[in-house]
């Protein structure tokens, strides 16, 4: 028996003549199944439009029933339009099979001898529809996950190499200026270094530092100093384009040449840049002029090596600054280990200190009167132990570079203080020591103190203690210096001038400073022994008359012939000093002339 519906239904289309169902028993049906699936999965329909769809779908699926033969492909593509509607999970697919089975038949009134084998192989096809349908799906959304996470992975990477090569620049480039700065310079400068093949090339630096540029912060603030480093660093990169211009921190830059082709190259550059910096800024209102010094270092890259490059770059720039700025000076290895060798006699003066290295000899000063030792000036000596003795010329302007001139000196004048009292001991008349103090000791505040406590502390009478100071600490418009030798000379300490005569030379002057003696320097002396030195005793006799007529006495330094002396006796200068005299000498020595 065919499959038909039962009487009284309109016949659905397509279905043949004579087959009929009710189209109440479908919306039945559609409602069920609605009603089974709702809540399986989410459905962007409302019930009412899930109720109408279904609907159709269940009228299609009555024709399939009735039509001969059976008409499979009406399942499998409803099963996959299920799939489209989002009817799309497995436990929508079992509500789905399982209202087909128990209620589509009966609702629909269909009866027949194989209807229950055609609803199980209509069922079957609305399955595999489904399945192909939600595999396709599932393939289409795993693609489209693969494409999205490829794409999403290549964003990644593109943000991530953007962000690297942001922070790199970062890492590597000045703020300020966005010149590189020191980090990559020391890069490219390793690079150009140590580059295989590169040996008998040529690498040069130029290292800059504007001049006096603290200056401009003080007079403008520190907003107009960076604009100006800005403008500077902004002119040196377009003046030197093809080479790499870097600021290395604060007002310093360094142009980095890969290829030189030699000094003159070098020169060429460096004049360059500083013409650059040269011209007039115009910044937040003011036009701002600056110079630069520069120091030059161009070399063979074999041999070379980036720290060595950088240190003999700024040592050759503290000369340019030495020299007076706005200008460059190339690199002088010579003049380069004589200062390092200045810098290591420097760097060891406190050890030799503590050690006990230093010790003084004494140069008798005589009088022209009658040839008695009337003091002696204490003169330091160097026993160094890797270069022997070494004169006060060899490192005395370096303890006063250095500020080590303080505790040198304060050492000498105890000694000397110590030593002038055994002197004291052997003669009611023994003579005074004098001791030169620097610049530093005289500036230095406890100057004063130190000294009594000094006198005190040896027993020495504050007569038998004269001070050397130079002409131009004793011009000084400095009052708190003036005042202490003041004070010195209320003690009764001898103040004397050192050198008179290759300073101010203003003997008014000194009427109203705590001098008592003047040292004429050297020069003048030594002009006596010249057959047309007339003109130099003429000075003397001037100056000793001058300071005679102030109270002053005089001594004359550098007197190496008995003619200079019995000049200088004619002249009236009180006293001599010299080898003529006697040359620099243990204590032991001088005190055995004494006795």
């Amino acid at each position: 028996m065919p499959v038909v519906a039962r009487p009284g239904a309109p016949a659905p289309a397509g279905t043949p003549p004579g087959r009929t169902r009710t189209s109440s028993g479908a919306q039945t049906f559609a409602r069920a199944w609605a009603k089974a699936v709702a809540g399986t999965s989410y459905l962007p329909l409302t019930q009412a439009q899930l109720e109408a769809l279904l609907h159709g779908f269940t009228v299609r699926l009555a024709a399939a029933l009735l039509a001969e033969p059976l008409d499979l492909r009406t399942g499998q593509r409803i099963g996959a339009e299920l799939v489209a509607a989002h009817v799309a999970s497995a436990e929508g697919l079992g509500r789905t099979a399982e209202v087909l089975q128990l209620r589509l038949v009966r609702d629909l009134g269909l009866v027949g001898e194989d209807v229950e084998d055609r609803m199980a192989r209509l069922l079957g096809a609305v399955a595999t529809g489904y399945a192909r349908a939600l595999r396709d799906r599932t393939l289409d959304e795993q693609e489209s996950i693969r494409r999205a996470a490829m794409a999403a992975r290549t964003q990644a990477e593109r943000a991530l190499r953007e962000s690297e090569a942001r922070f790199r620049h970062q890492a590597t480039h000045d703020s300020l200026t966005g010149l590189p700065n020191r980090t990559l310079f020391t890069e490219r400068l390793a690079a150009a270094v140590n580059a295989p093949g590169r040996g008998a090339e040529r690498v040069g630096l130029c290292f800059l530092d504007l001049d006096r540029f603290k200056v401009v912060n003080d007079a403008h603030g520190h907003q107009v100093g960076d604009a100006l480093l800005g403008a500077v660093g902004d002119r040196l990169r377009r003046a030197l384009d093809g080479h790499l211009v870097a600021r290395l921190g604060g007002d310093e830059f360094v142009v980095l040449v890969e290829r030189s082709a030699g000094t003159r190259d070098m020169i060429e550059v460096a004049e360059v840049a500083l013409a650059a910096v040269r011209e007039p800024a115009p910044v937040d209102g003011h036009e701002l002029t600056v110079t630069a010094s520069l120091g030059i270092v161009e070399r063979q890259v074999a041999g070379a090596s980036p720290g060595d490059l950088m240190r003999a770059a700024d040592s050759t720039l503290h000369w340019a600054k030495a020299a007076g700025g706005g200008r460059w000076e190339l690199y002088d290895a010579e003049r380069d280990r004589r200062e390092l060798a200045r810098y290591a006699l420097s760097a060891a003066i406190p050890a030799a200190l503590e050690r006990g290295e230093f010790y003084l000899d004494y140069q008798p000063l005589t009088s022209l009167r009658d040839g008695r030792v009337v003091g002696a000036e204490a003169l330091v000596r160097w026993r160094h132990p890797e270069l022997g003795v070494l004169r006060p010329d060899s490192f005395i302007a370096l303890a006063e570079e250095s500020g080590l001139i303080v505790p040198l000196g304060g050492w000498v004048l105890a000694e000397a203080c110590r030593e002038a009292e055994r002197w004291a001991a052997t003669s009611a008349d023994a003579p005074f020591v004098s001791v030169n103090l620097a610049v530093r000791q005289v500036h230095r505040p406890g100057l004063v103190q130190q000294v009594r406590d000094l006198l005190d502390r040896t027993n020495l009478p504050p007569r038998r203690l004269q001070l050397e100071i130079t002409e131009s600490t004793m011009m000084s418009t400095a009052e708190e210096p003036v005042r202490a030798l003041r004070h010195l000379a209320e003690l009764g300490v001898r103040i004397a001038i050192d050198d008179f005569g290759t300073g101010y030379c203003n003997l008014a002057y000194l009427r109203e400073l705590p001098v008592t003696e003047l040292k004429v320097a050297g020069e003048f002396v030594a002009g006596l022994r010249a057959p047309g030195g007339r003109a130099d005793e003429r000075i003397l006799a001037s100056l000793v008359s001058l300071a005679h007529a102030l109270d002053l006495t005089v001594t004359a330094e550098g007197v190496e012939t008995a003619g200079q002396a019995e000049r200088l006796r004619a002249i009236g200068c009180d006293a001599g000093q010299g080898w003529h005299f006697g040359r620099p000498e243990p204590a032991d020595r001088l005190l055995a002339r004494l006795t």
